[in-house]
């Protein structure tokens, strides 16, 4: 069972690209709770170095040589593990086979490398704090894959809703997919505030995620499904 660590969380990094293992090590490096423990160039090197150094995280891309992402995770974290480690996925690739098989086989996460460093730090945080981080583009197309077809509905009093006309609107927006800086961007508020709301919703509702929030906020007419590209 994974514990919370006492100093620093340690992070491997597990990509075939030296310029993203770079930028990531920059971007975790300055976080005060963060420290990389190694690098690692493919598959093989990233399961034998966690199973060595035993990191609080690692961060998997998909696609690396000899063995691929989704394999280190059902390695690392996946059913009938002993000892299973916290792995993030963090990749170009957003198929959903590879986000469902990615989850199924015990990732704590599934984020783009487009998504930006605040994501991926915010992604580090949550997947220590046992929750899953998804990215927001991603939520919202297997939403529509969950998404029932309409039908009519007998006219009802719709019961009250536990949010704030403002944290509605914050569901809203997380459901059509926003990062946080957008929803601030969106709200003329900050990014940190926009933080701030959504963890206030997801008490509320008593969701883990933005899954949760973003399927809450389709069941009650919120926000409908984004059309698709």
């Amino acid at each position: 069972m994974t514990t919370l660590p006492d100093g620093p969380t340690r992070i491997l990094i597990a990509d075939d690209q030296e310029d993203i293992r770079s930028g990531f090590r920059l971007i975790l490096g300055s976080q005060p709770d963060m420290t990389v423990a190694g690098e690692a160039a493919d598959g093989l090197t990233a399961v034998d170095l966690a199973r060595t150094l035993r990191p609080d995280l690692v961060l998997a891309d998909i696609r690396m040589p000899g063995v691929d992402g989704l394999e280190v995770t059902r390695r690392l974290a996946g059913p009938g593990v002993p000892d299973p480690m916290r792995v993030l996925v963090v990749t170009t690739f957003d198929h959903d086979d590879y986000v469902r098989t990615a989850l199924r086989d015990g990732a704590c996460g599934f984020l783009l490398k487009r998504s930006g460093p605040g994501l991926l730090i915010e992604g580090v945080r949550a997947a220590m704090a046992g929750d899953v981080l998804i990215s927001p583009q991603i939520t919202v197309r297997l939403l529509q894959h969950l998404a029932p077809a309409p039908v009519p509905a007998p006219v009802a009093s719709p019961s009250p809703s536990p949010l704030t006309a403002r944290e509605q609107e914050i569901a809203r927006l997380v459901a059509e997919g926003l990062t946080n800086a957008e929803i601030g961007e969106k709200l003329y508020i900050t990014a940190g505030t926009a933080k701030t709301h959504i963890a206030n919703v997801q008490a509320k509702l008593r969701v883990r995620n933005r899954v949760g929030i973003a399927a809450w906020s389709w069941e009650n007419g919120l926000a409908g499904p984004v059309p698709r590209e």
